[in-house]
């Protein structure tokens, strides 16, 4: 996919933020820079949540989980290293903008760690839902990236038969079901 093509299928949400950066005072854009770092601070607990998470799953029986390096970019798609990472013009000379390692340990490895481990933790809890609640409501279908061969509800004939015809045969948590291309027609 080229820079310029979206992958989103549903209607756009584009957030505004360069249009408007350059008119917030210079003090808020510090903190906000300063912001930007603190949810560092969070990580081990992500980690030990999606840890958790994934041994749970494990434990009552999943396969083929995905694991967090599925979810970082390897490091030959990066398009800069030290040796050729561009930089800005700081407004000041201590300005970090003007810094290769500060754009590399940035873009090489805070954001899209950063983003993997969310991913990565979001993906693991909406299997979690699929297995235990395989109810439908407005948001499932973004649960889409997260599917599983059958629900804990789908493993239990008796239990089975009480489920609304729609979360019966949901190709997200069923993969029997008649909506599935190839699926088993009831």
């Amino acid at each position: 996919m080229k820079a310029c093509e979206s992958s989103q299928t549903q209607e756009e949400h584009r957030v505004n933020i360069g249009r408007n950066h350059k008119q917030v005072p210079v003090w808020r854009r510090g903190i906000g820079l300063l912001l930007v770092y603190l949810p560092i601070l969070t990580w081990p607990f992500v980690i030990v949540s999606a840890l958790l998470s994934y041994y749970h799953l494990k434990m009552v029986g999943a396969e083929n989980l995905k694991t967090l390096f599925d979810f970082l970019p390897k490091r030959e798609t990066h398009r800069y290293n030290l040796k050729n990472q561009i930089t800005m013009d700081g407004t000041f000379s201590w300005s970090l903008a003007k810094s290769r390692l500060y754009w590399i340990l940035n873009c090489t490895w805070y954001c899209p760690v950063s983003v993997g481990l969310f991913e990565w933790h979001a993906y693991l809890v909406k299997i979690i839902e699929n297995w235990w609640c395989p109810f439908n409501h407005q948001r499932k279908n973004g649960y889409d990236d997260a599917k599983i061969d059958q629900s804990f509800w789908h493993i239990y004939p008796d239990d089975q038969a009480k489920l609304h015809q729609d979360d019966l045969d949901n190709p997200i948590w069923n993969e029997h079901c008649s909506q599935c291309k190839g699926g088993d027609e009831k």
